[in-house]
């Protein structure tokens, strides 16, 4: 694979992969999550344990299997500023990666739906 620049203004790192370094990846993550990835922590991985062995099809098209499992009808960031268990099963649904995807392309202000 070829070297390349990141992709940061400014950085000067050469890299082998396509975006930003390593380096500033991980600085990016910090910045963006300063207590940690929330979705690693072993409360979030039996939110999802359960989630998905309670909706084993998604729950939106009702045609492929669950895979992934998300926060409804509130995301995770308001059910932590409201006092609400994040982890708590009956804020969670299961759904296909697909649907999961296009739910988040459409709803998503700093994912895929971010104005440029």
């Amino acid at each position: 694979m070829a070297w390349r620049v990141c992709s940061k203004p400014g950085c000067p790192n050469l890299h082998q992969a396509t975006g930003q370094c390593p380096t500033c990846r991980a600085t990016g993550d910090r910045a963006r999550r300063p207590h940690g990835n929330p979705y690693t922590t072993p409360g979030h991985q039996a939110f999802r344990e359960h989630v998905l062995a309670r909706d084993p099809i998604c729950v939106e098209c009702m045609a492929a299997p669950s895979t992934v499992a998300v926060h409804h009808p509130h995301e995770r960031w308001e059910l932590v500023e409201a006092g609400r268990d994040p982890n708590d099963p009956q804020y969670g649904r299961g759904l296909c990666k697909g649907c999961h995807d296009r739910h988040t392309a459409r709803t998503s202000p700093g994912g895929w739906n971010a104005a440029t």
